[in-house]
């Protein structure tokens, strides 16, 4: 059973920079698509980036394309999302996602194909 466990989130200002962290253990030898998704109040969870841990292939929205990476460790035991020039619209809750497999296989931000999620860090970002 994968598990997903996030970190890193808290309150900037307009134009700083946070790096999330999704630890994730439970692995079985599969390659995964690992994803980031965000929910800001009242809106649809929406995918922010997302990572093929087979091939390292990285997708982002349109939004935060040149301000955000997804990466991960060397182990592939850690997914990242460096945030930078954050936006006042980035703040929402910050979820980790995964699924077997690659992301080009589906779409990688439709949320309803990932079957392991973390519990969420929370992102606010002041004007």
């Amino acid at each position: 059973q994968v598990q997903l466990v996030e970190s890193g989130g808290g309150s900037v200002q307009a134009g700083g920079s946070l790096r999330l962290s999704c630890a994730a253990s439970g692995y079985t030898g599969r390659t995964y698509c690992m994803g980031w998704f965000r929910q800001a109040p009242g809106k649809e969870r929406e995918g922010v980036a997302a990572m093929y841990t087979g091939r390292g292939s990285t997708y982002y929205t349109d939004s935060v394309k040149g301000r955000f990476t997804i990466s991960q460790d060397n182990a592939k035991t850690t997914l990242y999302l460096q945030m930078n020039s954050l936006k006042p619209e980035d703040t929402a809750m910050y979820y980790c996602a995964a699924r077997p497999g690659d992301c080009s296989n589906y779409d990688p931000f439709f949320a309803q194909h990932f079957g392991y999620w973390g519990q969420g860090t929370q992102v606010t970002v002041s004007s």
